[in-house]
């Protein structure tokens, strides 16, 4: 896996752009993301983490992490687009204060995800379980970062 660039990279490449602030659309992800915590708490107490439902949650909580990322860039008046938006995305979280490893893990969560979508990759729930532990610790700080 490569390193992720730095934010300021992106915004040289022309992939993240400054925009009008928009709040009307960073509210409705915020609450997008809200609903969607909500429902992977329902999921995990009825069906818990299996192999065979392993890619769910590994997308379910990518979207959870990106929706909030992508508020707070709106927020901001950011908007990332074209090749390289999702890994742009990502590294707003270097300028949000997340430290280097977190960063790299949510990284490598886009790639995964990326891998379900496109490429037929299987995941396990020993990864699933990783995933949504770290979606519960850091889904806090970054709802905080967007009230």
């Amino acid at each position: 896996m490569r390193v992720v660039k730095h934010f300021e990279e992106y915004k040289h490449e022309g992939i993240i752009k400054h925009v009008n602030k928009n709040k009307e659309r960073s509210r409705s992800l915020v609450i997008e993301s809200e609903r969607k915590m909500l429902s992977l708490k329902e999921r995990l107490e009825k069906l818990g983490v299996k192999n065979e439902n392993a890619n769910d949650y590994v997308e379910y909580c990518y979207d959870i992490i990106m929706h909030l990322v992508r508020a707070k860039l709106h927020l901001e008046g950011y908007l990332a687009s074209g090749q390289g938006a999702h890994e742009a995305e990502v590294s707003y979280l270097i300028v949000l204060g997340f430290p280097e490893k977190d960063v790299k893990f949510a990284d490598q969560m886009r790639y995964f995800r990326n891998g379900i979508l496109y490429y037929g990759t299987s995941l396990d729930a020993e990864y699933a379980e990783k995933v949504v532990g770290f979606t519960k610790k850091i889904y806090p700080k970054l709802r905080e970062m967007v009230k």
